[in-house]
């Protein structure tokens, strides 16, 4: 169960449950986006059981991308208790995320 790809209800269930989560809001057709997939993998294995970490389509979600403000992608969004904590646009090494996921574990 390493990496999710939420639609609204799968999200919604997710931030309700409280967990630590980070969510990356992406597109199939953003070049960036598809060079942070593979960092997102990573992580989704590294942080398994610890934090839920997963991948919001913003064309078929495009409520949740509305809800949270996303205006360019990707966008990756830190979660806990149900609220947002932190968040980062654009492209950027693993450490950037690790440094949140860690301090909120």
């Amino acid at each position: 169960m390493a990496l999710q790809h939420y639609n609204k209800e799968s999200f919604d269930k997710s931030l309700n449950e409280g967990k630590l989560m980070m969510v990356d809001f992406w597109a199939n057709w953003c070049g960036p986006c598809r060079m942070l997939g593979p960092v997102i993998e990573q992580l989704a294995g590294q942080y398994e059981g610890k934090a839920e970490i997963g991948k919001v389509d913003v064309d078929e979600q495009g409520e949740l991308a509305m809800r949270y403000g996303v205006m360019s992608i990707p966008t990756v969004i830190f979660f806990k208790d149900g609220k947002e904590i932190d968040r980062k646009v654009g492209v950027m090494p693993a450490g950037a995320f690790t440094q949140v996921l860690d301090q909120n574990l």
